[in-house]
């Protein structure tokens, strides 16, 4: 993926600029619930893997988040989880959230929770297809603002006095520093990738011929900062799409898409629609970036109906282990896995259920641990 040096460029970025000469890193590892339980296990042994050849040396720290934990403690993200990840961790692993769809008080997601806690600013969601799979050529990075817009979590629900019936109201907010600093990072991707492949094409996604404050400032925003360093970003072709059409060109054209830089709701719908062009939810990773720490998690849910079978796909976890070492400076290593998973998927021989295939999870993980 290469994506290191839009890492470098973030803003404030202190603790990821110096991880690059680190060779001992402390991973937090967080199952969360579900498949995560067996999927965190996968990006566990990959990096165990990669001691010899890289001289990179793990330690590996347990730690507790999830609606389960929510059961046990009365608290979905605990503070011991929180004040390990600051004090110890440079990276971590997130699994998956088995979050109710009905209201259960008290509950709130812990990886909402955790992203503002740390800081973690952008979700990186690359899409690509193997070559020479039988995928359809797919290569876009979706860059999602990861702190507001409706994911703030302002909710209320009050009686319509009008009506007598009930209405439930949600904030939407779009700051200005925010989106400032997700336009930053989309852009120096695009450039990372206007000097590997000699073209780069950003776009910008939003709804506001509808939302004309809040997703006008997003819009507003994002041309500002492309405008005011036009020279630095000179080569980059510079778009924008109104979400409901980006969806249908998304699926039509998607070869007319490389980053797309959305708020938060849009960019979460858009990277999970975007998994069906490349097969499958199971292999889309993600990393969680912010100053002091990079955070995988793979796309996918908890998966109820297959957890504990042992047939979770891990891809989408192994890749995100790669990401995460990509944004610590850890390039070679992050490539290695890269081009192992990417063996795995062209040969498709050892696949699961959600690819077509019979395999289990760590039949996955032994075929990808062999290419290392």
């Amino acid at each position: 993926m290469m994506l290191r040096s839009a890492a470098n460029k973030l803003a404030g970025c202190r603790g990821l600029a110096t991880n690059a000469a680190r060779k001992s890193l402390t991973i937090g590892l967080i199952p969360g619930d579900g498949i995560g339980k067996e999927v965190i296990p996968a990006g566990k042994q990959v990096l165990q893997s990669l001691n010899p050849k890289h001289g990179l040396n793990f330690d590996f720290i347990d730690l507790q988040a999830g609606f389960q934990t929510f059961q046990d403690t009365g608290k979905a993200l605990p503070d011991e989880t929180v004040q390990i990840l600051k004090e110890k961790c440079q990276g971590a692993l997130f699994g998956a959230v088995q979050s109710p769809t009905t209201k259960v008080e008290g509950y709130s997601s812990p990886i909402v929770a955790l992203r503002k806690a740390m800081g973690l600013y952008a979700n990186i969601r690359p899409v690509k297809s193997v070559e020479g799979s039988n995928e359809r050529p797919v290569d876009m990075i979706i860059v999602r603002e990861n702190t507001e817009d409706l994911y703030i979590k302002i909710e209320k629900t009050y009686i319509d006095k009008a009506t007598g019936t009930r209405v439930a109201e949600a904030t939407k907010r779009i700051s200005e520093i925010a989106t400032q600093r997700i336009a930053t990072i989309a852009l120096d991707i695009a450039l990372q990738r206007l000097q590997n492949n000699g073209k780069a094409t950003l776009t910008v996604t939003h709804k506001s011929n509808v939302l004309s404050q809040s997703d006008g400032l997003f819009r507003e925003v994002c041309r500002e900062m492309y405008e005011a360093n036009k020279d630095k970003y000179a080569g980059i072709t510079y778009n924008e799409q109104i979400v409901d059409s980006m969806v249908y060109r998304m699926f039509r054209e998607p070869e007319c898409f490389d980053v797309i830089v959305a708020p938060n709701l849009y960019g979460d719908i858009l990277s999970d629609g975007a998994a069906a062009l490349v097969g499958s939810l199971g292999v889309v990773p993600s990393a969680n970036v912010g100053p002091e720490i990079v955070i995988g998690e793979p796309c996918h849910g908890s998966a109820p109906d297959i957890a504990g079978k042992g047939i979770a796909n891990p891809i989408a976890t192994i890749r995100s282990t790669a990401l995460m070492l990509e944004f610590l400076g850890h390039n070679e290593a992050a490539q290695d896995i890269h081009k192992a998973v990417d063996a795995n998927l062209r040969d498709g021989l050892v696949k699961t259920a959600d690819l077509g295939g019979n395999a289990t999870t760590q039949n996955v993980v032994d075929d990808i641990l062999a290419r290392l």
